[in-house]
């Protein structure tokens, strides 16, 4: 059969064009990405073989082949790992389903690229490094357990097609050839591969072998050398997590990181123990210092690397942590498990419920640790993960005051930028304040301003903002901190302002109802406020509604919600106020009274950052005020 010439899709075709003619350094790293879908697919290989012993085809050694050819200027990466049918074969090499791509071939383009060329591997394209070394890369494969006649050659100059043929491959796995380019002749070189390996494969499980030649004395004839072949093994293989932590270096913690996060920036943190007892596993895992593009998508994969006796059973174990850590990686290993166990099997397996329960704490406690430790660092981190992990208040009743030791919120004391904790904020509480007050909304600029902390600023009561769209839900699922309730200052009715409230009411009472009956379709109430100094009128919501950055966020959702009235809240201190009570003595049916009512309405609609009700009719109305204002002068 004649090889089939295929184009490759568009979004591959740019991603290969931008890595030959973009990344300039750190070429070596394609040998990291090729030794690491070597070792992924022998991972498969060796799990499916539980269940299928053929597919071990004989039960040799699993292991990575550097294959040198210095004549003909090729590199070739062998694994006897799973291998890839034809429909595989095209969709592993001449396709990306990655929904990363766009915003890789946007970081490939920016000018930091230079600077940062391991994000191949964080966005599913590291096969594609190959071609920063080779103009040339042809890949034989061929399926465990299939015909050796049944295998696939796959291959491309980078030109933006490939082509497909059949062949025959009497082993199983797969054969990536590289024909290196002129200027990267040195990846040829032992010590050049054996450097790399080092550096970047160390702790791969499975060896990563060469033939190495070396001259040593003839035994028949002393003055004469002879040559002798042999295979070497470049890497020291033992699992990293499975040594001790005095023997590895900083360096090698975050070597694994990168690979096992398609990261390319250190972690934050490290958290590598061996809980030993009832249920005895090894942990390695991360905590990252930059949060991923995609970590609020749904394709994004949660959970640790599990093993099992040191086979790999799983890339992502999702039991193994709750949903507000899925920003953490790494890697679990347990003898306690069953080698064939599935993801239905660890949901209920009571082992699994040890170690996330175990997990969890390890990972809560090293945050503590580093809020308490180095704060600066902490702010950085929780600046990229925080609202991931504000999520675990909502879900994990058991654990909702650990968690909330660890939030950080600006206030109304803290400089712009800088951020407080609960128990910081009760500590400054005064002996007679008995709640902990917060406000939400877009940004802190916007918030600062807001009519609703008039009151809170006269009488100098510290303001929590919070600036994140979950923050309402969060807060109310939390209700209390150190048996301090909440309140919302943008909820609820308010007693911090005059004293002579009541007297208020009555004063004002008639005018009041007036309002009432004019917005009767949009307000559940209106009443004097108790948080107003200087602006005349805000709306508020009730104590258990959702707040209005909320309910724009699920309207944006396409989510339907209740319709709750607010209540406007009136200041009588206010100049326009006590004007329209004058008026209503003057004339309670006073259509002029009603305009004011109306435009008052959409003032505070403004006030909380929405639009007026008919924008083009709240300006003409605003225009015929500021006329006779005018006319009146």
């Amino acid at each position: 059969m004649t090889a089939n010439k295929h184009v490759f899709k568009a979004e591959v075709n740019k991603i290969l064009d931008l890595m030959i003619h973009s990344l300039y350094s750190h070429k070596e790293i394609f040998l990291r990405e090729l030794i690491s879908n070597a070792s992924d697919a022998i991972d498969k290989a060796r799990y499916e073989a539980l269940t299928d012993a053929s597919l071990a085809e004989g039960g040799e050694e699993w292991k990575i082949q550097l294959i040198v050819d210095k004549e003909a200027g090729t590199l070739t990466v062998r694994d006897n790992g799973i291998g890839m049918t034809r429909d595989e074969a095209v969709e592993a090499l001449g396709t990306i389903a990655h929904s990363g791509t766009k915003e890789f071939m946007n970081l490939l383009e920016s000018r930091k690229v230079t600077d940062n060329p391991e994000l191949i591997g964080q966005f599913g394209v590291g096969f594609y490094a190959a071609f920063m070394v080779a103009d040339r890369v042809r890949v034989v494969t061929r399926k465990a357990g299939a015909d050796p006649a049944h295998a696939v050659v796959w291959e491309s100059d980078a030109d933006g097609t490939y082509t497909l043929d059949d062949t025959v491959k009497a082993t199983k796995g797969t054969d990536v050839i590289l024909h290196l380019k002129e200027d990267s002749k040195e990846c040829l070189e032992e010590w050049q591969l054996r450097k790399i390996v080092k550096q970047y494969s160390d702790f791969i499980e499975y060896p990563v072998v060469m033939d190495v030649t070396r001259s040593k004395p003839d035994p028949e004839d002393e003055e004469k050398t002879i040559s002798e072949t042999r295979e070497e093994t470049f890497n020291s293989r033992k699992a990293i997590w499975l040594k001790d932590k005095a023997e590895i270096t900083v360096e090698e913690y975050n070597e694994f990181y990168k690979h096992v996060s398609h990261d390319f920036t250190n972690p934050a943190r490290t958290i590598h123990y061996r809980a030993e007892g009832t249920t005895e596993f090894s942990a390695l895992l991360y905590l990252p210092s930059a949060r991923p593009f995609d970590i609020y998508t749904q394709d994004y994969k949660i959970g640790p690397t599990l093993y099992v006796r040191r086979v790999q059973i799983m890339d992502h174990c999702e039991a193994m942590l709750p949903p507000y850590l899925r920003f953490v990686k790494g890697v679990v290993e347990s003898s306690d498990l069953p080698l064939n166990v599935s993801r239905e099997v660890l949901q209920d397996n009571k082992v699994v419920t040890v170690i996330k329960k175990s997990l969890t704490k390890k990972i809560l406690d090293t945050l503590a640790d580093m809020k308490k430790e180095d704060a600066e660092a902490y702010g950085k981190f929780y600046g990229e993960f925080g609202r991931i992990l504000k999520e675990g208040i909502h879900h994990d009743f058991e654990r909702r005051e650990t968690i909330a030791d660890l939030l950080l919120f600006e206030s109304t004391r803290t400089e712009a930028g800088k951020k407080t904790t609960l128990a910081e904020y009760i500590e400054r509480m005064p002996e007679d304040q008995k709640e902990i007050y917060y406000i939400t909304g877009v940004d802190r600029a916007s918030t600062e301003s807001s009519p609703y902390l008039e009151v809170f600023k006269e009488k100098g009561i510290e303001v929590l903002i919070m600036t994140d769209d979950i923050d309402d839900i969060i807060i109310s699922g939390l209700g209390a901190y150190k048996e301090k309730e909440f309140q919302s200052a943008i909820k609820g009715d308010l007693d911090l302002g005059a004293e002579n409230k009541e007297e208020k009411k009555k004063e004002f009472g008639d005018l009041l109802e007036l309002m009432k009956e004019e917005l009767k379709d949009l307000v559940s109430d209106v009443r004097i406020s108790g948080r107003l100094k200087d602006s005349a009128v805000c709306l508020v919501a009730g104590e258990h509604d959702l707040d209005p950055k909320m309910v724009k966020m699920f309207q944006a959702m396409g989510q339907e919600l209740p319709k709750g009235q607010r209540v406007l809240e009136v200041n009588p201190d206010h100049p326009l106020i006590s004007r329209m009570k004058e008026l209503f003595s003057a004339d309670s049916k006073s259509e002029q009274l009603k305009g004011y009512v109306g435009l008052l309405f959409d003032q505070a609609l403004l006030l909380e950052g929405d639009m007026p009700r008919d924008p083009v009719a709240f300006a003409k109305a605003l225009s015929k005020l500021m006329a006779e204002g005018v006319s009146a002068g």
